[in-house]
Order: structure tokens, then sequence, then C-alpha cells
């Protein structure tokens, strides 16, 4: 059993929020002498929920199988809870329970991407890699940006020994999480393109952000990506070979210990974070201030495409967020919820055009407005860091 692709769903996340106020403190889905019977029934159905998400918690599953049955018959079209029935009887080794569920979800919404994901796990457990892939790739055609769906598509593809597409789909993956990189080093479901060249700049992408994050000794580098040492030796090699990775020696007692640093251009580029003479490790940030001024440049020039309501302008300002070479990769790692988003309306966009960006104008201000105060203050911050 594979933890990392399950990708649970969270217990509120996608919570509705029903009830209306009744005019008093309690909450508006506290049962009381005031409120409806459809709210009570809320109240019981979410109570039952939460009680079936606390069991699972608990690995009694088969208790949260009755909790989350008992929510059903509440609300019968709660997504969430068959959602979460089905991934309890996955636990439970009930894979024909757990696809059952997942297809009564499709019976209400057959585009929630979640499901797909999940009812894909399903047919991974029974080897059955093929409808897996069908499954998942439906879930990316109902989101583009699931970075889990993405990976798991590309393990499927890799144990059925579809390679280019194993690698094309797992940098897809990594361009929306970059954890998936370091995930992949030590997946067994990868060891059909292992050998590959992509595979092993991918390791080497793993290995160049363990150095960048302050790991310098070989020891440190295969602890923190789970890399077998000869591998990441390899990925050093190359690094260096390309002039992105220096080594050099540190004296410990009568040895000398191979220490490797990002090359200088390289720091200035993607940021690292540097020594001092005390061994206390100091941020060192690509300049100017890691490309956020211009990526301020950037949210006004998409604010004022967005205020014109000019659908063509926004999506090529757009772009420019989820293009790693422009400013994608700074928010990938800063702001990568805001990035799936923006890549979620550039898609939007091109389909629904004008109309769509009328609806979702305020949204995408708002977003736009957050990541802007939140760029401002990094950079304040900096500065003061530097004066002092």
């Amino acid at each position: 059993m594979k933890p990392k692709k399950r990708d649970e769903i969270g217990s509120g996340k996608h919570e509705k929020q029903d009830g209306a106020g009744s005019g008093k403190p309690k909450k508006p889905d506290e049962p009381g002498p005031g409120n409806t019977g459809i709210v009570d029934a809320d109240y019981a159905r979410k109570k039952l929920f939460k009680k079936g998400i606390n069991l699972m918690a608990d690995e009694k599953l088969h208790d949260a199988v009755s909790a989350f049955e008992q929510a059903l018959r509440i609300d019968p079209g709660s997504v969430e809870t068959m959602l979460k029935l089905g991934y309890a009887r996955f636990h439970m080794g009930d894979h024909a329970g757990a696809l059952r569920a997942y297809d009564g979800a499709f019976e209400i919404d057959v585009t929630n991407p979640e499901a797909w994901n999940l009812k894909g796990l399903v047919h991974y457990e029974q080897k059955n890699y093929a409808k897996a892939l069908d499954s998942v790739e439906k879930a990316i055609e109902s989101d583009p940006t699931y970075g889990m769906a993405w990976y798991n598509k590309a393990c499927y593809l890799s144990l059925l020994n579809q390679v280019p597409e194993a690698l094309e789909a797992l940098k897809r993956s990594i361009e929306i999480d970059v954890k998936n990189a370091r995930k992949s080093v030590r997946d067994k479901d990868f060891a059909n393109v292992r050998i590959e060249e992509g595979f092993k700049r991918i390791q080497e992408v793993v290995v160049l952000e363990s150095v960048r994050q302050g790991y310098h000794t070989i020891g440190s580098i295969v602890w923190t990506t789970f890399l077998d040492k000869a591998d990441a030796e390899d990925a050093l090699r190359k690094l260096a070979g390309k002039g992105l990775i220096v080594k050099n020696e540190r004296r410990e007692g009568l040895t000398r210990v191979p220490v490797y640093d990002l090359a200088a251009g390289v720091a200035e580029k993607v940021g690292g974070k540097k020594r001092s003479i005390l061994g206390i490790t100091r941020r060192v940030l690509p300049r100017p201030a890691s490309g956020m001024k211009e990526m301020i440049r950037s949210i006004q020039a998409a604010r004022e495409a967005i205020e014109s309501r000019d659908a063509a302008g926004t999506m090529e300002r757009f772009e420019e967020f989820i293009d790693p070479a422009r400013s994608g990769q700074h928010m990938i790692d800063g702001f990568l919820d805001e990035h799936r988003e923006i890549r979620l309306w550039k898609a939007r966009l091109k389909e629904g055009g004008t109309g769509y960006l009328e609806e979702n104008a305020e949204k995408m201000l708002v977003l736009l407005g957050n990541v802007e105060a939140a760029i401002t203050k990094r950079i304040r911050s900096e500065m003061r860091a530097e004066q002092g």
C-alpha cells in the first residue's frame, strides 16, 4: 500500500456551508428550538461525517464505514461522504465496495477529479494499470492542475512500460508541485524509467535543490533526497560538469571532507544558502529580490487586462505566472495554490472567453492583490535583513 498516491481529501476543505443564521449567537447549523428540521438533519449528517473521519484516523475502518453510510442515508447526494466511504472500504481491502462508492459519486458529479483519481488507485492495487490510467486521465481532464493525478499517471505509464510518456507526465507533476521530484526518486513504480536520461535529469534537479537549501556534504544530500549514494554522486558529477556545482574540501580532524556549493552564477539565479565562517547558514537571494519586483510589475499588468475585460490579454499575462522560465517557478515555490488557480483560469478563459472573465474577474483581482501584498511584505523584510 502506497500512502503517497492516495491524496486523501480533507475532512472539511470541501464541506458545504449550509444553513442560515437564526439571529441567535449559536451557529446556524446547531440544533435548537428556532431551527428547522432540515437544519437538524444537516447537523446530524455533519456530525456523522466527522465521526467517520475520526474513526478512520483511529483505524477503526468498519465503524467509519457505518458512520459514513448513516450520513448517506440522511443526504444521499453528498459526494464528499461517498468519497470517504470509498476510501475507507479501499483501506479495508474491499475494492468492489470502494468502486461502488466512487461510481455513486459519478452519478452526482461525473467530472469530480478526486473520485476519478481514487478509482484509479483501486485499479492500481488490483494491478490493472490500463484501467488505472484511464481513470486518472479522466481526473486530469477535469482538473489539468491536479498534480497528484499527473504523478499517478506517470506511475501507471511507467508500469505499462510507456517510458517517454511516463517521463512527460512526471515532469508535468513536478511543474505543479516540485515535491514530486523528491518523491519520485525512491518510487519503485519508476523502475522502468530510472535508467533514462530524462529521469537522471530529475535526480539532478533534486540534488541541486538539496544543495540550494543548505546541504553540502554527500551524507546530508543523500539523507534529504532519499537517493542512493551512487546516484547522488553521479548527479553531483554531472552538475559540476555543467558548471552548476563546485566541489571544495573541508578539514575535519585529520581528514578532508568534500563539500558541494552552488556555482556563483547559479546562486545568483536560483538562490542558495551560503555558510558563514561560523558554520551558520545565511540565505543568498537572487537579485533583484528573487525576481519579485518583476512579478509585481506582471501582476499590475494582469490586473489592468482583467479590469479592461481583455480575455486574450489576461491569458497572455497569466502565462507569465505559469511559464517556469519566467515567473512560473517563483509562483510554484511561493504561491503553489495560486499558481494552480491561475493555470485553471487560463484554461477556462480559453474556453469561455470574455463571459468567463466577466464572471470571475473579482476573484482574479483578489487573488492577484493578495499575492502582490505578500511579495511586497517579503521584499521589505529582505531589505531590512540586508540593512541589519
